[in-house]
């Protein structure tokens, strides 16, 4: 059994894959998804920190897996921003952008540029995903993962504070993460050049929710989930 956490990161995407549970973990770091799609066992079972089915048009709260989860991450909520259209994801200029997605929300919203730098990592998804790749490749949330860790109780400390890291959020999570058999020196490791440890941090919970995924434990955020234009799942796992 082969299973991937992905989280995208400054210099592309960055896996912890796991063939025989936490314990055996590696780091696999690689500039495009599809190069790591190539470089894992075609059967691996991963779970992504990126949106899987954009919608056409949104609503307050954004997309159904938005709206679920936010009540279950407290003050942790903000970490799950609201999706925009696909319209406004495919364009690479950010006014561009904002023009759709004023003209494809109810009520109009525009879109923050934290929000635009993502936009590349998921049109890179998208363009890839299809119905049948989606019985392999999860959508999945960080925090939410983290909840579910924590007996389904938002972690108190948060994982970064004004934009740098919190060693007391970082410290909280890799305990949780050490009760599921990571070894402390894997998670203390320098991350590779390009990424951050808690970009190896949330690729190892991601790992944890492929890994119940595929021993089907996992419960995708809502259960009655919908479906994009294209077909795709719009679910969040955990």
């Amino acid at each position: 059994m082969t299973v991937a956490g992905v989280d995208g990161c400054r210099s592309g995407w960055i896996a912890v894959v796991c063939e025989d549970g936490p314990q055996d973990a590696r780091i696999v770091h690689v500039p495009t998804f599809a190069a790591l799609l190539d470089t894992l066992p075609p059967d691996t079972t991963i779970a992504i920190d990126m949106p899987i089915g954009l919608p056409d048009t949104v609503t307050k709260g954004g997309r159904g897996p938005e709206q679920v989860v936010r009540p279950y991450l407290g003050e942790r909520r903000s970490t799950v921003f609201s999706i925009p259209s696909r319209g406004a994801v495919m364009c690479e200029e950010y006014r561009a952008a904002c023009d759709i997605a004023l003209a494809t929300s109810d009520p109009p919203r525009k879109i923050s540029k934290q929000a635009f730098f993502l936009f590349p990592k998921m049109r890179e998804i998208d363009a890839l995903m299809t119905p049948a790749l989606e019985a392999r490749v999860f959508e999945a949330h960080p925090e939410l993962a983290f909840w579910r860790l924590n007996g389904e109780r938002p972690v108190a400390e948060p994982k970064k504070i004004k934009g740098k890291v919190s060693p007391d959020g970082m410290a909280a999570r890799a305990a949780l993460l050490i009760a599921e058999g990571y070894d402390p020196a894997f998670l203390d490791q320098s991350p590779p050049k390009g990424a951050g440890r808690d970009d190896v941090m949330d690729a190892a919970v991601l790992a944890l929710v492929a890994q119940r995924i595929d021993e089907g434990r996992a419960t995708p955020f809502p259960q009655d989930f919908q479906r994009d234009a294209r077909g795709l799942r719009v679910a969040i796992w955990a």
